[in-house]
């Protein structure tokens, strides 16, 4: 639900004209965004996820980071080669993940005790792939050139930079834990911007190494594991490996059919997804008719799985309309 309260009153009601980063520095402002669509869709929900962004990993690593109105995020300095000086300060930098994200753990600590047990409360980050593409690219890309540049002219160099992400994620992730967050999820939003070859060079080795390390990690804290889901948008050709990925999870954008994602899956993991969120433009009669059909292929498997859009819900949708979706699932599923 991170998406869905950028684009609903409450959230710009509690903004009140605040920049984005600032708004997810505020523990105060963080845990009211992230409560309220438990509030306004009580009893139609089963969990809330952390108001953050994927980017303060970045800043985290020393890279500044704006949100530029109608843009969107804006690194002023992407890294542009393994030679360009910044690259070298980044992969030297010794990253205080405790200190520098602190404001994240409050904002999970807060929550936590405001929801009360209402519904369950999950953390997340930005997988290694998907950071790396921001901090090349600058922000968002229609081509990708950057990033598929680093790919095939400066592939160890992307590597190792990939493996420094993966590392302060499983930190990051640890500590929200520690702070409250029940469950993990990672988010590879540019995954199907790889081939099959590139996704399992570039991608899937730190993918898994977070959900290798992470138990680890939690353990020599003295905490339980939690469940872990990872969401490659895009990347419908990596489900099988995404499912022996180590993760308890996968969830699935609007690009796979249900049923057939559940006869690959084969019980390995729970899946979770995926509606096309373009359908809430279309009024309720669109949203039964994508409902429907996405339900009985889900059916089709050995398990339960987790509704959820196949991606966060865009601007200017009617939240009733997204009530109605969440009342829709509930008639067709209890």
């Amino acid at each position: 639900m991170r998406q869905a309260g950028r684009y609903l009153p409450e959230y710009h009601e509690a903004k009140g004209g605040r920049d984005f980063f600032e708004c997810c520095r505020s523990p105060e402002i963080a845990s009211t965004l992230t409560i309220q669509p438990v509030e306004r869709y009580e009893g139609l929900i089963d969990a809330a996820i952390i108001f953050s962004d994927i980017l303060v990993i970045p800043q985290a690593m020393g890279m500044v980071v704006e949100m530029v109105d109608k843009k969107g995020p804006h690194f002023p300095e992407p890294l542009d080669s393994p030679t360009d000086g910044q690259y070298e300060k980044v992969m030297a930098k010794k990253v205080d993940v405790k200190a520098e994200l602190d404001y994240v753990y409050k904002a999970i600590t807060l929550t936590r005790f405001k929801l009360k047990g209402r519904v369950p409360l999950i953390g997340f980050c930005g997988a290694p792939w998907t950071l790396l593409c921001y901090m090349v690219e600058g922000g968002g890309s229609k081509l990708f050139v950057q990033s598929k540049k680093w790919v095939y002219k400066y592939p160890a160099e992307a590597q190792a930079l990939l493996q420094k992400i993966a590392e302060i994620c499983v930190e990051y992730l640890a500590l929200q834990v520690a702070a409250g967050a029940q469950l993990v999820q990672v988010f590879d939003s540019w995954a199907g911007e790889l081939s099959p070859v590139s996704f399992k060079s570039f991608s899937l080795p730190y993918l898994r190494h977070i959900s290798a390390n992470l138990p680890k990690r939690l353990q020599e804290m003295g905490l339980e594991p939690v469940p872990m889901t990872v969401f490659a948008k895009g990347a419908w050709y990596a489900l099988d490996d995404l499912c022996d990925s180590g993760y308890n999870v996968v969830g699935l954008d609007w690009l796979h059919d249900a049923g057939e994602a559940m006869r690959i899956a084969n019980g390995r993991v729970t899946i979770q997804g995926n509606a096309d969120p373009g359908m809430l433009y279309g009024g309720r009669p669109a949203i039964t008719a994508t409902v429907e059909p996405m339900v009985e292929g889900f059916k089709k498997g050995k398990q339960g799985w987790i509704c959820n859009l196949g991606h966060g819900v865009t601007p200017f949708v009617d939240p009733e309309d997204l009530r109605f979706f969440f009342e829709e699932i509930h008639r067709l599923t209890v």
